[in-house]
């Protein structure tokens, strides 16, 4: 897999196309970081690591009645051309309604955050 990312995002909106209840993927710290942002702002239910030696993600995807949250994923960055941006320079994802999900100096956090704490950093994805 030459994008871990891409596969976190896919298999997100698939299994909200689906209606399965949760996603089991591979776990790193950058996706448990984009999964628990992706939690505070509601979109997931709960995010949880499992297993010792070799560690699984597991994301409880929410539901409003058979529709997922979740209307739509897209990445922004990705391995071949990566997207930075300035503090003043974050995009608003349709007019405030999403989020955008950027990894700052400070962490990977919203673009609200971003803002109100003046960091730039890499557009990791859009998520409305």
């Amino acid at each position: 897999m030459h994008d871990p990312i891409s596969d976190l995002l896919t298999r997100i909106r698939n299994a909200g196309t689906a209606g399965h209840p949760e996603v089991c993927l591979p776990h790193s710290v950058f996706k448990e970081s984009i999964a628990r942002v992706l939690s505070q702002e509601g979109y997931v239910s709960a995010v949880n690591v499992e297993g010792s030696e070799k560690k699984s993600l597991k994301i409880a995807l929410r539901y409003q009645g058979k529709k997922s949250v979740i209307t739509g994923l897209r990445q922004v960055s990705s391995p071949g051309l990566r997207r930075y941006v300035n503090a003043r320079e974050i995009p608003r994802v349709l007019g405030g309604m999403g989020v955008a999900v950027l990894s700052t100096p400070k962490g990977v956090m919203t673009d609200v955050q971003a803002r109100k704490n003046n960091l730039g950093g890499e557009i990791v994805c859009f998520v409305w």
